[in-house]
């Protein structure tokens, strides 16, 4: 940090003062400006899209325990045939 140290000037002691750096202040407003705008509007969306009612919908779990697929129990799906009956010969 740009810390200007205790010094004299003209006769008269200066006490140790923090300086900033040439822009910094500029910067420092334009981040905190950011900031609370990102702040502002991240906490105003949510609240206007309640319905008009200002309560928000619970959650909870929509689960049925347990788990049954269609099908589990039955027999295994046919295996597929193949579609020739003739030898095919691969090596030409």
């Amino acid at each position: 940090m740009p810390w200007v140290e205790e010094h004299e000037r003209g006769g008269t002691r200066v006490r140790r003062y923090f300086r900033w750096a040439p822009g910094a202040r500029r910067d420092m407003s334009i981040l905190v400006l950011l900031g609370l705008a990102i702040v502002g509007y991240s906490g105003t969306s949510a609240t206007s899209t309640g319905g008009g009612t200002g309560k928000l919908p619970r959650l909870g779990s929509t689960a049925v325990y347990p788990v049954k697929f269609p099908g589990w129990d039955k027999k295994p799906a046919p295996r597929p045939k193949p579609t020739v009956s003739y030898p095919i010969q691969w090596e030409r």
